[in-house]
């Protein structure tokens, strides 16, 4: 049922490599204890730092990797693995995690508004301080 045309088919071949999602970060909660311990563990590394000898490129090469290394350290120690999820969102907070919790555990219509209803106040409190 097909007529003739004046157009030759193409074919393209698109190879698609593997990529690599990363699903797990590490994370410093903001206004958490372990966010303070990590600031005072930096600026103490910082006031530590015997940057005396500064005489060649050689000795602040060896300084800067020093601090490189101790503030990793510090990021280590402090920090906290999260899985990455599609509620992994900056306006996500302990609220939206308790409600759908709850939710999860009951499966009742109330608990699934209030979850709704908590996810759009805190969405609406985080847009409003960005505007």
């Amino acid at each position: 049922m097909r007529f003739t045309s004046d157009h030759a088919p193409l074919t393209v071949t698109i190879s698609i490599e593997e990529e690599f999602v990363q699903t797990i970060k590490l994370s410093l909660p903001k206004k958490s204890d372990e966010e303070e311990a990590f600031i005072k563990k930096v600026s103490s590394i910082i006031k530590s730092l015997n940057t005396s000898n500064l005489l060649n490129q050689e000795s602040l090469k060896q300084v800067v990797n020093l601090l490189v290394a101790r503030i990793k350290q510090a990021w280590n120690a402090n920090t906290r693995k999260v899985n990455i999820t599609k509620y992994s969102k900056k306006w996500w907070n302990e609220d939206c995690n308790r409600s759908l919790n709850k939710y999860k555990e009951s499966r009742s219509l109330e608990d699934w508004k209030l979850f709704k209803r908590t996810v759009k106040t805190t969405k609406k409190s985080i847009f409003d301080i960005k505007i």
